[in-house]
């Protein structure tokens, strides 16, 4: 399951070549939250920001300390259930994103949006 992709370069600044003022871009690093499913059934769930180099770590096993070292092969689960969450979500108040992020997940089932 993959929650967030974008692989959008900005360069750290433009020049307008007329008036020589620069000009600086700022932008967020994306971050993703991914979900593998392990030899064994269980689910590690992750985030990076480089999701390909972050899933060939896991395949390689680069890191021993890891969940994953000894329960490799892992995948993403279904793309499916990424699509569902991604759709869920996008119908979700500001607020209730808001509660998502800053981890105040008790907040989420208080937020849900009511239609009258």
């Amino acid at each position: 399951m993959i929650l967030g992709y974008s692989s959008r370069y900005i360069p750290p600044f433009s020049q307008d070549t007329r008036t020589d003022e620069i000009y600086y871009i700022y932008s967020m690093q994306i971050s993703y939250v991914y979900i593998l499913e392990c030899s064994d059934r269980t689910y590690y769930t992750g985030i990076t920001s480089i999701l390909d180099k972050r899933l060939i770590e896991h395949q390689k096993g680069i890191h021993k300390e890891s969940y994953t070292y000894s329960r490799r092969p892992v995948e993403f689960t279904d793309i499916n259930l990424a699509i569902t969450t991604e759709k869920q979500i996008k119908k979700w108040s500001r607020a209730k994103k808001e509660a998502l992020i800053n981890d105040e997940f008790d907040k989420l089932p208080n937020l849900a949006k009511k239609k009258f």
